[in-house]
């Protein structure tokens, strides 16, 4: 993975997305300091991720449906929560 400033990659933008769409690098953009704040990604990578990120939900969703207990409603669980 590629890691740069965030000055450097406002100063050569097109090229950093360039890399990143046509070779699929990753860059990491960081802080004068050294800490990483973004990362700039293809996006086949960014879809990857959000699959996973719903696959999990999924997979929460029917634990939390399996688990025993009472069900409510939705509108008893807003009024519960003042909502």
């Amino acid at each position: 993975m590629v890691r740069m400033t965030a000055t450097e990659a406002r100063e050569h933008f097109a090229d950093t997305l360039n890399r990143v769409s046509y070779r699929g690098e990753r860059i990491v953009v960081c802080r004068r300091g050294g800490k990483d704040v973004a990362a700039v990604v293809p996006m086949d990578d960014l879809e990857l991720l959000q699959k996973l990120e719903d696959r999990l939900d999924r997979e929460a969703i029917q634990k939390a449906l399996a688990e025993p207990g009472k069900r409510v409603s939705y509108r008893t669980f807003r009024k519960t929560l003042g909502l």
